[in-house]
């Protein structure tokens, strides 16, 4: 025993070195052994980055070498495949994501000075005392009035991992004061207005497809059939899509039974179908759905479902026609590739994607060519991609191959200004006078209640006018004499952009739905 006991040692060691050599052997035999990025030998691509950083005259940064290369490789590809660098990916990822770790302010930088245009109620600075008219002298150990700061940089300074506190120095009437803020998670709201048009009809503009979308789609449809909502105008407009999930849930809240929503297929991805999975919150009630060419990928798998079922009526213009599904994969060194990987086909089977045969190029300027052969402005100029009709529930015709069409055509408003007023909004000039009008007249603006009185009360239209000309000649902006239809546009955006100041986003579409000849057409729409 003790001469065996002795050997025992070698012979294990015997044995594992015999099985892992049978075992190398047999995984020759195993199909996908070498992982999804190995490779028997170096590529080329490789052997090029590494010659260049060896034997180059002078020196390079290869990381945008490689990063150049990437991108012109995926040039190749369609449209929406795409290379996200490693130093833009946490700004990316946030907005999908619905949320980032800060202070919870806006701000503007007007003459060198970081103004506090926005404080998130409930949020870090909120909390920690900061109010709208505050003025940053310094952040941490960094002083950052008057040193011709960027935006890029205050957001660097004030962001920070949720928990870590930072002390600002802000300037308020005529003293400084220290603050300290505990940062934490700011949301990124997608629901940007949610209310009642009139006694029965509630308004939802969605703004993109992130991680929280279905979450606030639901508090504020809740809220809105607690007083009464029986129909719903739901505005699609300039929302470029995000996650399909939160797009099916959504869908998912407006159909019965276990109706098809979308499905995706690719060369190497299996047809895979997305169904409504539970009773929906708004499943009888009259909806209109709100598209123009702005909306795009989640927001057309939705307005093509509820086409498709008849579900709902489809408002504006022709859809962007973005079909495209795309996985992201992390790389090692920090970046990402978004990839496409299958196609979006609406319940009838209609291919939403546009073609990109032409090139990137074509690609994105296809919405200015509608502009040129006149789609915006006639609906008989739009042209579907395909000729191929399909049926939709109730047996209408629709088509694929680019995009949502529309049910009801709302032409694009061109009735704009006659006189070029660029000047007044380059350098964000307009923006700041409505911050500075409303510094000077917050106790007027803050008595209102709510937007829908300010729009029905507000009576500052001309002296607010005048302020913005004083505004405008001190900073000697060239502005010609206009005609009474560019002054009243000005006055009218100054009373959006004032509610936007005040209330945000929500204030802004409630004044500015007013004006809307599209979202009216929804109403009418609705009501009948």
């Amino acid at each position: 025993m003790k001469k065996l006991q002795a050997w025992l040692p070698l012979l294990f060691a015997l044995v594992m070195i015999f099985g892992m050599t049978i075992g190398y052997k047999l995984r020759e035999n195993v199909p996908g052994h070498k992982g999804l990025f190995a490779g028997s030998k170096r590529n080329s691509m490789q052997e090029v980055m590494d010659l260049i950083r060896m034997k180059y005259v002078d020196p390079v940064n290869t990381d945008t070498l490689t990063d150049d290369a990437v991108e012109a490789m995926l040039n190749h590809l369609d449209p929406h495949s795409v290379y996200i660098p490693a130093r833009h990916l946490d700004e990316v990822n946030e907005d999908l994501m619905g949320n980032f770790e800060g202070i919870g302010v806006e701000f503007q930088i007007i003459d060198d000075t970081v103004n506090i245009v926005s404080v998130l109620p409930g949020g870090p600075s909120d909390k920690a005392g900061l109010q709208v008219g505050d003025k940053f002298l310094k952040v941490g150990d960094s002083v950052v009035a008057g040193r011709k700061i960027t935006s890029e940089r205050i957001k660097n300074l004030l962001r920070g991992e949720g928990g870590s506190k930072v002390i600002t120095t802000v300037y308020r009437g005529n003293r400084s004061t220290n603050f300290t803020i505990t940062r934490g998670t700011i949301p990124i709201y997608s629901v940007d207005a949610a209310y009642m048009m009139d006694s029965v009809t509630g308004y939802i503009h969605l703004n993109k497809f992130s991680g929280t979308t279905y979450e606030e789609f639901m508090q504020s449809m809740e809220r809105l059939n607690s007083q009464g909502m029986k129909s719903l105008v739901f505005d699609l407009r300039d929302n470029g899509g995000g996650i399909l999930s939160e797009a099916v849930d959504i869908a998912d809240e407006f159909l019965d039974d276990e109706k098809l929503i979308v499905y995706t297929e690719g060369a190497t991805q299996p047809k895979t179908e997305y169904k409504c999975k539970r009773p929906g919150l708004f499943e009888k009630g009259k909806l209109v759905i709100i598209i123009d060419e702005n909306s795009a990928s989640a927001s057309e798998v939705l307005a093509g479902a509820l086409q498709d079922w008849d579900r709902a009526t489809i408002v504006g213009r022709r859809s962007f026609g973005k079909g495209l599904v795309q996985e992201q994969y992390p790389l090692s060194d920090g970046s990402a590739l978004r990839l496409t990987v299958a196609r979006y086909y609406t319940p009838t089977g209609r291919s939403i994607q546009k073609p990109y045969s032409n090139g990137r190029e074509a690609y994105n300027e296809e919405v200015l060519a509608r502009m040129e052969h006149g789609e915006m402005v006639h609906a008989d100029s739009i042209r579907p991609n395909t000729s191929k009709p399909f049926k939709t529930k109730g047996g209408r015709t629709v088509y694929g191959g680019g995009g949502i069409s529309p049910d009801l055509f709302i032409p694009a408003d061109t009735l704009t200004f006659t006189a070029d007023l660029s000047p007044i909004f380059m350098e964000q000039r307009f923006g700041k006078f409505i911050y500075t009008y409303y510094l000077n007249h917050k106790a007027y603006i803050d008595s209102f209640k709510n937007p829908a009185d300010f729009s029905a009360r507000f009576d500052q239209d001309d002296q607010a006018y005048a302020e913005l000309q004083q505004y405008l000649a001190i900073r000697k902006v060239d502005v010609p004499d206009l005609p009474e239809r560019d002054k009243a546009e000005l006055k009218k955006r100054i009373r959006t952009w004032l509610a936007r100041q005040r209330w945000r986003m929500d204030g802004y579409f409630q004044v500015m739905n007013q004006y809307d000849n599209t979202v009216r057409k929804a109403v009418e729409t609705v009501r009948n």
